[in-house]
């Protein structure tokens, strides 16, 4: 069996560790802990998705008591209980033998192990350490195939990331010509993660997607569990109540395909809320000529974005004109120039920030780098 890498508290450490987890684990006893060993006899990797052993609410007590534990609100915790949600998640994010997966909050290894038994490879970020020894329990059985970091998914790393994956040379960020919409040259990282499947914390999951999608160009999709008005955001389109900043920035890197609504007794402890989950697959943004966006015009698109919709009742001149007037010298500096920005990039001032489509915002963001910036 290959060497199990447990990371917890930035260290990186051995198989061993692992092994002293389950065995802070050991004096448990029962089918609710024997789950995750029980699993890897029926893992049938291929084929249509197996789900999860302890994605019911009899396991997942089970299991909760035996470790002395109970959902954490403060960490936003609420456990998957219905394995035909899981089956539709793995199936949603396309999930196939050999993937390497990133998961963020796997709690008890719920939804891990679905993505174990269909034969990925996982890499997950739990920040609440009284679970490292529940998943060396529910998951051991996969050691070769799981990591666990522990920390906060907000402060995980490119390093970090490639150092227990064992890629350390960074791929090329050349740009090439788009050759159709969407299309991304294969990465030459296959030890990284290419997919982010989880169940997030409901208080940090907008921020969380947005931001491995900006910081992680070998994240290539994610499926994500999150609140249902989170979900919205994330698929509106413009001219609707939903769509705004964050959702144009975050199409700046990706584009929907697909979605489900999940309700609150799907979960134990039931949210207050509704859930959904949505499929998200990185895109390569070209401009009308066909040629792909660099990270610069991306990031100066996002900067207009927030402009735009800094004041949502004004119009774009406005708007933008009252957001770089609080910024400083720079930003009057910006704002004197305005006219001249949306006059190349050939957008009405008059006209709203929920009316432009992604294209438009990129139009503006490459406007504001040649006349701004330069």
């Amino acid at each position: 069996m290959a060497d199990q890498r447990v990371v917890l508290n930035g260290s990186e450490t051995s198989g061993a560790d692992l092994g002293a987890a389950r065995r802070q684990g050991g004096a448990v006893r029962g089918e609710a802990c024997e789950a995750g060993v029980a699993a890897a006899a029926q893992a049938g990797e291929g084929g249509a998705p197996l789900g999860s052993p302890l994605a019911n609410p009899k396991t997942t007590r089970a299991v909760l008591e035996a470790f002395g534990l109970s959902a954490k609100y403060a960490l936003g915790q609420n456990f998957l209980v219905n394995n035909d949600v899981v089956k539709k998640i793995l199936a949603l994010a396309d999930v196939c033998p050999g993937d390497v997966v990133l998961e963020v909050g796997p709690g008890i290894g719920t939804l891990a192990l679905g993505l174990l038994r269909a034969g990925a490879r996982v890499v997950a970020v739990e920040r609440d350490d009284d679970l490292v020894p529940v998943l060396a329990q529910t998951c051991g059985s996969f050691a070769d195939r799981f990591t666990l970091i522990s920390g906060d998914a907000l402060d995980l790393t490119d390093d970090q990331l490639r150092r227990v994956a064992g890629a350390n040379t960074p791929r090329s960020t050349d740009a090439e010509p788009c050759e159709a919409a969407g299309a991304l040259p294969p990465s030459e990282d296959r030890a990284l993660p290419s997919k982010f499947v989880a169940n997030l914390p409901y208080g940090v999951a907008a921020t969380l997607i947005l931001d491995y999608f900006e910081r992680f160009d070998f994240v290539t999709s994610a499926t994500v569990m999150v609140q249902k008005e989170v979900a919205d955001r994330i698929a509106a389109a413009p001219g609707t109540k939903n769509y705004g900043a964050y959702t144009v920035k975050l199409r700046l890197y990706a584009q929907v395909e697909g979605k489900f609504l999940v309700g609150p007794g799907n979960f134990m402890p039931a949210p207050h809320v509704d859930s959904a989950v949505v499929r998200l697959v990185r895109r390569q943004l070209c401009d009308e000529k066909g040629t792909p966006a660099s990270p610069e015009d991306v990031r100066a698109a996002a900067l207009m974005a927030d402009a735009a919709f800094a004041s949502r009742r004004k119009t774009l001149a406005n708007s933008c004109k009252t957001f770089f007037s609080g910024r400083g010298t720079a930003g009057k500096h910006a704002a004197a120039l305005l006219s001249d920005v949306f006059e190349a990039a050939a957008i009405d001032p008059r006209r709203r920030g929920e009316t432009l489509g992604c294209e438009e915002f990129l139009r503006l963001g490459q406007a504001y780098r040649a006349i701004v910036e330069a």
